[in-house]
């Protein structure tokens, strides 16, 4: 399977979003109420924002996923954390579907941190998942995450966990 992406465009993406992010899987990305209105403003206030930004992944040129890349100095984590210069954020969400392909949340995480990392200039990839969300802990876990402790957000209780380069060559080649 080919991955790439596509920077988001609220306004042509938001219906398709809604559907990803309102489905009961997507329960800890924390729009399960929203209307397409709604997501299409939250991602209108991404694309404007100049430390946070989103895209639309494809799987064989397929919206398939959601990735948000965003400075975790001034985005999500800003003074809850010790920020490393070259530190870069993450979220993602694969879309629902009634075909699930062995493996393929895996495959879609890895490609992801490869990605970020491709950027020299980022050290680290760091992410916060509430720390109920097991599925995506286990996932991080096994591309290289390593665990820092429990950042109480205004929305949640968030795992921190933090991805070195070395770690994740240690994580996808074990």
């Amino acid at each position: 399977m080919r991955f790439s992406l596509r920077p988001l465009d609220p306004d042509a993406d938001a219906e398709l979003l809604h559907g990803w992010v309102t489905h009961p899987k997507a329960v800890f990305w924390m729009m399960q109420d929203a209307d397409v209105a709604r997501v299409r403003e939250v991602y209108r206030q991404i694309a404007a924002h100049p430390h946070h930004d989103a895209f639309i992944g494809l799987a064989d040129g397929v919206p398939a996923f959601l990735v948000e890349r965003y400075d975790p100095a001034h985005v999500e984590l800003n003074g809850l954390y010790e920020h490393e210069e070259g530190d870069v954020g993450m979220h993602f969400l694969c879309a629902p579907t009634d075909r699930p392909i062995h493996g393929f949340t895996r495959a879609v995480i890895g490609w992801i941190v490869e990605w970020l990392f491709s950027d020299p200039a980022v050290r680290r990839v760091v992410v916060e998942p509430d720390v109920r969300n097991e599925a995506v802990q286990a996932l991080n876990a096994a591309v290289g995450f390593e665990v820092v402790g429990v950042v109480a957000k205004p929305e949640k209780q968030a795992l921190l966990s933090v991805c070195t380069r070395e770690s994740f060559r240690q994580g996808v080649t074990a």
